[in-house]
């Protein structure tokens, strides 16, 4: 879906793989391969191109048609990988633009980005195995098995494992952001 999405956006504007580069950093050979199914865009990536188009993350997976029901089967699911491949996160929601729900599971001693993070959105954690950190306006919070957290996305953030085991959480934001 992403791959149509990109190319919808990028051809309706009339734009060619090198003029997209140029403008958003994303080598035109990435672009490429994001567009014909090769590869999947990093989260970073998809932030970039998602801020050209001055669209939300969420609407690169969007197929323009949600259904009424909608079910998120293993294997099925959209995939987001962090930076350098250190976090990937499952879509368990579709694109409405409304909500955003995504499975996240991090290595030991990864985090979701190097710098911390603020958008325009509320934000909530729930950790499903391990103990999330999580760096929100200049302090750590720790988030165990079954608890949540959930705070105002302008504050700037991150997610954090900071231990041994890999941790597996839910986010949900809303409104997506870009």
């Amino acid at each position: 879906m992403i791959s149509q999405q990109l190319r919808m956006l990028r051809t309706t504007r009339g734009l060619s793989l090198r003029a997209l580069a140029a403008e958003t950093g994303v080598s035109a050979t990435l672009l490429s391969q994001i567009e014909r199914g090769v590869t999947e865009p990093s989260l970073a990536t998809l932030r970039s191109l998602a801020a050209f188009f001055g669209e939300s993350v969420s609407s690169l997976f969007d197929d323009q048609h949600s259904p009424p029901v909608w079910v998120s089967r293993p294997g099925e699911r959209s995939t987001i990988t962090g930076p350098r491949g250190r976090l990937r996160y499952e879509r368990l929601t579709p694109s409405n633009g409304q909500m955003e729900v995504l499975r996240g599971v991090l290595a030991p001693g990864e985090s979701t980005s190097d710098e911390l993070w603020a958008h325009p959105s509320l934000e909530c954690a729930f950790v499903l195995t391990g103990t999330l950190t999580v760096e929100l306006g200049g302090e750590s919070r720790t988030v165990v098995v079954g608890e949540a957290i959930t705070f105002d996305g302008r504050q700037a953030h991150r997610y954090r494992n900071e231990t041994p085991e890999t941790v597996e959480f839910i986010v949900s934001v809303t409104p997506p952001n870009p």
